[in-house]
């Protein structure tokens, strides 16, 4: 092969890479995905919570030994809203709403990333060896991937719970370990869809080893939908971990917004309604803009998306 042919090999095979297209068409991938207003305002959104949790110890004063722990007034008990020193008022057994709904945001970056990152590395590395080796392999893994993708995501935590007992920590582990299957069965599909593609067969064609195919062709390019179902999933996992926490499966008095809405569900009927309300309300503004983000970001890295 000359080298005329050469080149004209590898310029087919970076035109017709998804992402090559996508930022030709667009400039930036960033700036497609934040001209929608929906997406534009989820994105400002994050950006609030994640500072209100990185600034958590500047926001409020921590004075326990753990500052995940909410500090209780025993002699200011539901006071309401705009209460001197309790802005948001105080639950059932005098814990300071504000200083749950801040640090509760931390819990839930916290839980949003590690749940996150880890369940993609594990789905990427199963899903990938499955696609790439294939026959007995990819049987085998297909079918724990089944497995894991047939338990309820609410059962596998319980069922930690019940072994290593009620736990925060034991909350992300649980949700990380059945959450994995979802995105190794999403990058196997991508991967054997990408590596039907021309540049594929290009980069095969002028030798290049089948591990640079796949670092530099075929995995760039399968990545998409994990990136699109990572940031839903980031809103998703704030969700599942609220109603775990909700039922019992995190520590008592944490300061998380599912133990602030359990602890403060039982005086709304009583008219007590702030201790569940402003922790319900961040609940649904993190997976709310999220998923706000997520549809963008699918608009946007979708190759097949008209402007």
């Amino acid at each position: 092969m000359t080298d005329t042919q050469l080149d004209l090999v590898r310029e087919s095979r970076f035109r017709e890479s998804a992402f090559a297209v996508r930022a030709g068409r667009t400039g930036s991938l960033a700036w497609q995905a934040l001209k929608k207003p929906t997406t534009a305002g989820g994105f400002i959104i994050i950006l609030l919570l994640i500072g209100m949790a990185v600034f958590a110890p500047l926001l409020t004063e921590a004075n326990t030994p753990d500052a995940y722990q909410m500090p209780r007034n025993f002699n200011l008990i539901d006071a309401p809203p705009g209460t001197a020193g309790h802005l948001l008022g105080t639950t059932s057994d005098g814990g300071d709403v504000l200083y749950g709904v801040i640090w509760g945001a931390r819990q839930s970056v916290r839980l949003s990333i590690t749940v996150v990152v880890v369940a993609v590395l594990i789905g990427v590395i199963v899903g990938s060896l499955a696609a790439v080796i294939g026959g007995k392999v990819d049987e085998l893994l297909m079918r724990v991937v089944d497995v894991f993708m047939s338990v309820p995501e609410l059962i596998f935590p319980l069922a930690i719970a019940a072994v290593l007992g009620p736990s925060f920590s034991n909350i992300i582990i649980a949700l990380a370990a059945v959450l994995w299957a979802k995105y190794a069965r999403i990058i196997r599909a991508e991967i054997l869809r990408v590596r039907q593609s021309s540049y594929v067969e290009a980069a095969s064609a002028i030798g290049d080893s089948k591990f640079r195919i796949y670092r530099r062709d075929i995995l760039p390019n399968s990545i998409t939908p994990i990136t699109v179902q990572a940031t839903l999933e980031m809103g998703h996992v704030v969700l599942l971990g609220a109603t775990l926490s909700f039922i019992g499966l995190a520590e008592a008095g944490l300061a998380e917004w599912g133990v602030l809405v359990s602890e403060g569900q039982r005086g709304i009927a009583a008219g007590r309604w702030w201790a569940a309300t402003f922790p319900g309300l961040m609940i649904f503004l993190w997976a709310l803009a999220f998923n706000l983000v997520g549809d963008g970001l699918r608009d946007a890295l979708d190759p097949r998306t008209e402007d």
